[in-house]
């Protein structure tokens, strides 16, 4: 029975140590659940009851261990004595087997039973002394030992009710709160089953969820909810994700842990349309200056509601911005420019050389759409300053209207700033706003709303609509027999050979666009262009010359920078099979024939007499075009031998490129002293 006692109290004491860690845990959770009080009255108790519940552990131990000691002495005996008795059985075995006959074996079996026998009295005497003294103790120690174990729970439960009793307030305060939260949840189940009910006779054909801008939210998002964003990828792919505004910035998430990523950076530069060129309904577009972002919202309503959120972003962003000098450091670098990649070179424009350049010309200190002051963008296929607003609606409309840069940020070729300067606001103002006060027509002014100015300006460079269309006599008085010098790459069609007056058949926008091309006006090559002239328009009375090709033989290298700038093809071949960069060639004009390599003409191309441009170059020693052209065909071989995603030339070919396009547009009497190709010649 005391054995038993013994392993029940060790199991007790076990089990209370395991109580003891699973409680500080909990208590620990508490105090971690808690953390903004300072001090917890249950904690405080707790800890206490812990403290006290491990006295009460420590004392059953120093009692339990005690009897253990008295036990273990009890069962050493036991063992000996056990041990003893089967040695002693074993001796007597063996001293009746010995033969009589043998002496020696009867004297080593009386031997060893002698010896037995006395080591059996010794241990029998200390087994019998232990279980006195098991005996003598059982009714004294244990006796003892159990009622100090009692003792010890009466002081530990004693207190612990001490401890609690201090926690009644409390307590029944915990239980009043108890109830409200029992009442609480019962009326939000009542609440939930009205709604279940409700929704269940509900009509769901039509979406009813509501998304509302609300600009001054706590969280600093504007608008969020679920739409479809079409990826950038070849396979064109819709994936459903959680987009916001915040922060005047367009973003999205695919989980709600993710980190946000941002489709906008700055609404100020975007504008967003509707979509309704392509197979899924309820689309839209968010139009950057580096990109498109294509999504689809749940119904029309929420398209509407996204759209509208956006324009009152944009519209918010510029009430609250600074200067657009601000957003010009902000964002980043516009496309459609001709080389604004990579590190700007010593001799390229850039920041506040092109646009103190810029902004002289008269027109250009003010927007050219709404008059804002100190404009930070332009339209370089336009030749126009804008400021931010503008600059935006611009890019929404396409490359093919407008291709916007930044006057701060990007990099400016000489070529293409000597384009900005002649022309400017007040020479396309009185083009494409020629009959704007006549039709009475507003000009917006700055901070009118963006809608009006975006309409504005579609009105203006899409429908054209202020262009004033010419009368049949000033049709005749722009085509007048004109002088027009004819170099050696034309074949005159008259005996003349120095001047041949060329009278038109009919008046047009492409023949407009063809003979100013090689006079080198810019202005009547826009107006040509507002008319509706094709920048590729053919002159099948003059071997299918193009206005590109004419306007290498005015030698400005600035007119055919504006054809390119306005989708002019530049391999494009007249009825000899020359296309622009044969005719630069053969006149000896360098620039244009580093301008048309830069913008990708083909100089592998032949003409009717199997002569490249190579060809041609090296038969008029003109040793400058022969070494653009090696080095750009250098060039092309090197990117096909690293693979079709190389970088676009080495540093080498670029800086020449670029010497050479800076020779041309400031000291272009350097570059054109060689004579001009001549069939004829040996």
């Amino acid at each position: 029975m005391k054995i038993t006692l013994v392993k029940l109290c060790i199991g007790m004491i076990d089990a209370g140590k395991a109580y003891n860690a699973a409680n500080k845990q909990f208590v620990n959770g508490i105090r971690e659940l808690a953390q903004q009080s300072t001090k917890d009255e249950v904690i405080e108790v707790n800890k206490k009851i812990i403290l006290l519940d491990l006295t009460l552990r420590e004392h059953s131990s120093s009692v339990l261990s005690q009897c253990i000691f008295d036990l273990r002495k009890f069962k050493e005996a036991k063992k000996q004595f056990d041990k003893v008795s089967e040695e002693k059985e074993a001796a007597l075995i063996k001293n009746a087997q010995a033969p009589r006959n043998k002496q020696h074996e009867v004297e080593e079996a009386t031997n060893i039973l002698t010896a037995t026998r006395k080591c059996f009295r010794h241990i029998v005497l200390d087994y019998v002394l232990q279980i006195n003294v098991l005996q003598s103790k059982r009714r004294s120690e244990i006796l003892k030992s159990m009622l100090s174990f009692m003792y010890a729970h009466l002081t530990f439960f004693h207190q612990g009710y001490d401890l609690f009793s201090e926690l009644q307030p409390l307590m029944k305060q915990l239980g009043g709160q108890l109830d409200q939260l029992v009442v609480d949840a019962a009326k939000e189940k009542r609440d939930m089953e009205q709604k279940h009910s409700t929704i269940q006779q509900k009509d769901f054909s039509n979406d009813d969820t509501k998304l509302e801008y609300n600009v001054d939210a706590d969280n600093g998002i504007a608008m969020e909810g679920y739409l479809f964003k079409r990826a950038s990828n070849a396979f064109k792919t819709w994936n459903r994700r959680w987009f916001s505004i915040q922060n005047n910035q367009l973003v999205y998430q695919k989980k709600f842990k993710d980190n946000p990523t941002v489709v906008v950076e700055d609404l100020r530069l975007c504008t967003v349309k509707h979509c309704e060129d392509i197979e899924r309904r309820f689309c839209f577009e968010v139009v950057s200056p580096t990109k498109s972002c294509m999504m689809q919202a749940d119904s029309e309503k929420l398209r509407q509601a996204w759209i509208k959120a956006v324009q009152n972003s944009i519209a918010t962003a510029f009430r609250d911005k600074g200067d657009d000098g601000e957003l010009d450091r902000k964002s980043s670098t516009s496309t459609g420019s001709l080389d604004s990649g990579g590190e700007p070179k010593e001799r390229s424009l850039k920041g506040e050389s092109a646009l103190q350049k810029v902004l002289a010309i008269p027109g250009n200190a003010c927007c050219c759409d709404c008059g804002q002051p100190d404009p930070r963008w332009a339209s370089i296929n336009l030749g126009i300053t804008l400021c931010i607003q503008c600059s935006g609606i611009h890019r929404s409309l396409g490359v093919h209207f407008s291709k916007v840069r930044s006057l701060t940020l990007d990099t400016w070729e000489p070529e293409l700033l000597k384009l900005m300067c002649e022309l400017g606001n007040k020479v396309i103002n009185q083009i494409y706003e020629a009959r704007r006060e006549e039709l009475g027509a507003r000009k917006p002014q700055p901070g009118d709303p963006r809608h009006e100015v975006e309409a504005y300006i579609k009105a203006k460079y899409v429908d054209r609509r202020f262009i004033r269309r010419p009368s049949d006599e000033e049709l005749r008085n722009k085509s007048p027999p004109m002088p027009m010098p004819m170099p050696a790459t034309l074949p005159p069609p008259s005996p003349c050979k120095e001047m041949v007056f060329y009278e038109p058949k009919e008046y047009s926008p492409g023949l407009q666009l063809y003979w100013a091309s090689c006079a080198r006006s810019l202005p009547d090559m826009a107006e040509a262009l507002a008319h509706g002239a094709e920048v590729n328009w053919v002159n099948t009375d003059e071997e299918k010359r193009t206005p590109l090709i004419m306007a290498v033989q005015g030698g400005s290298l600035v007119t055919c920078e504006f054809l390119l700038q306005n989708a002019a093809n530049v391999n494009q071949q007249d009825a000899q099979g020359r296309g622009p960069l044969h005719h630069a060639t053969m006149l000896g004009h360098t620039g244009q024939v580093c301008l048309f390599l830069k913008r990708g003409a083909n100089q592998n191309a032949a003409d009717i007499d199997e002569k490249t441009p190579l060809t041609i170059a090296v038969e008029a020693a003109n040793a400058d075009i022969v070494t653009l052209l090696r080095l750009a065909k250098m060039n092309e071989e090197m990117r096909e031998a690293e693979g079709p995603y190389s970088q676009s030339g080495d540093e080498t070919y670029q800086d020449i490129f670029q010497d050479f396009t800076h020779m041309a547009s400031n000291d272009p009497d350097k570059l054109n002293r060689y004579q001009q190709y001549d069939p004829q010649r040996p």
